[in-house]
């Protein structure tokens, strides 16, 4: 039987937290057989849902005590150097593709939609990949942005096919609140809670003795 886990919590910063201290005990222990580090481990939740109620409390950056040593999983700054790469179509040589490419008009749709035909719609879902992603040696880990005006605030419901924790987590979560802060503004609307879920939420093998240190787990 899946292992279903429930996270609330106050903060990016705080649900980054509880996810890692969860997974040591909660996570799926395999080899990874096709993949990002095909032949080393992950550890893995099932499933896991996460509900940010103050998603916008800064900083959005993982808390790492100083006496740990720990670098932080996210470098200063990189959150806004990201942002671009969620919001535009931009796109370095190089890539397959970027989240841009496909949220970038929708952005603008969702903000039409609401400002014009109001509140009271569940039509305001923002894809992200098509079928031809799944050819691709590396498809898009976020596969949609779902969003929600309720109480006067703006709600997204995002989900993620796979997830690094550790470094992926935060960041992604920090830009998304970024361009949530971005869309309420531009719909006349408060900022709300993000709802996060995926079936692969995980750590690597070489993460694992740097997440029992920042949680204090031995085991």
């Amino acid at each position: 039987m899946l292992n279903l886990i429930s996270i609330t919590a106050r903060d990016i910063p705080d649900a980054w937290f509880q996810c890692v201290y969860n997974i040591i005990d909660n996570g799926y222990e395999y080899t990874i057989e096709r993949g990002s580090f095909e032949g080393q481990k992950r550890l893995e939740f099932d499933y896991c849902t996460i509900q940010i109620k103050y998603p916008g409390v800064r900083p959005l950056l993982p808390d790492i005590p100083p006496a740990l040593g720990i670098p932080n999983p996210v470098a200063e700054g990189y959150i806004e150097e990201y942002l671009p790469y969620l919001m535009t179509s931009k796109k370095h040589p190089n890539e397959d593709y970027t989240y841009g490419e496909y949220l970038e008009s929708q952005i603008a749709e969702v903000i039409r939609i609401y400002k014009e035909d109001g509140y009271g719609t569940n039509q305001a879902y923002m894809t992200v990949g098509d079928p031809t992603t799944l050819y691709l040696k590396d498809p898009p880990c976020l596969r949609g942005i779902d969003t929600r005006i309720r109480y006067e605030k703006l709600h997204f419901i995002v989900y993620f096919r796979s997830w690094d924790l550790w470094n992926g987590f935060p960041a992604n979560l920090g830009a998304i609140q970024l361009l949530k802060e971005y869309m309420a503004d531009e719909i006349g609307v408060k900022d709300g809670e993000i709802i996060a879920a995926s079936k692969g939420l995980h750590l690597y093998d070489y993460i694992w003795e740097l997440a029992k240190l920042r949680t204090m787990k031995d085991s």
